[in-house]
């Protein structure tokens, strides 16, 4: 699967370009992040927080299953893209979810090293389960759960885009590159799996269930998620006023504040991603990272 998904990743580029720009068309970037070239060598990477980090490593660790999953469920409505424009812009949606797994998956072995437990999720036999279960859903639930997952995650690219005080929480710089980069990608092609929903005839019904369901389960799932990295981490366990601490800071800091009222958006009947305008966003931080003297320019391939 792996190599299929990094195929895909180049045949993608060829259709939608390489570098940045504003585009209707998402782009497939060909990048390199250098982890562990200057360190890496603290293992809570963000500002010395147990609780942070661990999300942050939780979160990359399920990043390239998850995506894998995310370019099933649209390819197996392929030959059903009729409309040329939406052809080019999955291209771009695949190629671009591929680069994310292949430089997450980068990350997580490093990850690893510094002790995260964290490779079970990406384990063959994990997997194989989640293919056999996507296989037995109807496929427009499976791609009524990529579009909502997907209106999660531009969410989450916004707010960490958007807030400068996100931007100024320290951490390793090559990680926070490739979190920006990543987050920049999601609001490009925010509303391909959306689209491609509606055009293979999701209902309304389907849609707004679908997404319901995954915000009644995405706290308890986080939360039991970092309390066993907790669990298994000995620094971790030595210090639970910490962890409190830490907890509540990650929590009701600038990164989920308020983030329910934002997600429960995508449950009013005609909602489209595109309703909420990230395009100011999307410019600046194009510029930013793949301008002429942008910050990423030297990690493109």
């Amino acid at each position: 699967m792996r190599n299929e998904v990094e195929g895909c990743a180049k045949s993608a580029g060829a259709v939608t370009g390489a570098a940045g720009g504003t585009s209707a068309h998402p782009k497939t970037r060909r990048v390199r992040f250098r982890f562990g070239k200057d360190g890496m060598a603290d293992k809570y990477f963000v500002k010395d927080d147990i609780v942070y980090s661990h999300f942050v490593a939780g979160l990359s660790a399920g990043f390239p299953p998850g995506e894998e999953g995310f370019i099933r469920s649209v390819r197996r409505f392929a030959d059903h893209i009729e409309d040329p424009d939406l052809k080019k812009r999955v291209a771009g949606f695949i190629g671009q979810e591929a680069m994310h797994g292949q430089e997450h998956r980068r990350l997580n072995e490093k990850l690893v090293e510094l002790g995260y437990q964290i490779e079970w999720l990406d384990r063959e036999a994990l997997k194989q389960r989640l293919i056999r279960f996507e296989q037995r859903l109807p496929a427009r639930v499976h791609l009524a759960v990529t579009a909502a997952a997907e209106h999660y995650t531009a969410v989450l690219a916004e707010r960490t885009l958007g807030t400068p005080e996100i931007q100024a929480v320290p951490g390793d710089p090559e990680v926070w590159h490739l979190l920006n980069w990543h987050a920049l990608e999601e609001l490009e092609h925010k509303s391909v799996a959306f689209d491609v929903y509606r055009a293979v005839g999701g209902t309304e019904r389907t849609r707004i269930l679908v997404m319901a369901a995954i915000l009644a389960l995405t706290t308890p799932f986080v939360t039991i998620s970092l309390a066993i990295a907790m669990a298994r981490d000995p620094i971790a366990r030595r210090q639970p006023l910490r962890l409190i601490r830490e907890a509540n800071s990650l929590f009701r800091g600038p990164l989920f504040r308020g983030v329910t009222r934002e997600l429960a958006k995508y449950l009013r009947p005609g909602f489209h991603p595109d309703d909420i305008d990230t395009d100011a966003l999307l410019k600046e931080w194009q510029m930013e990272m793949f301008g002429t003297e942008g910050t990423l320019v030297g990690h493109l391939k």
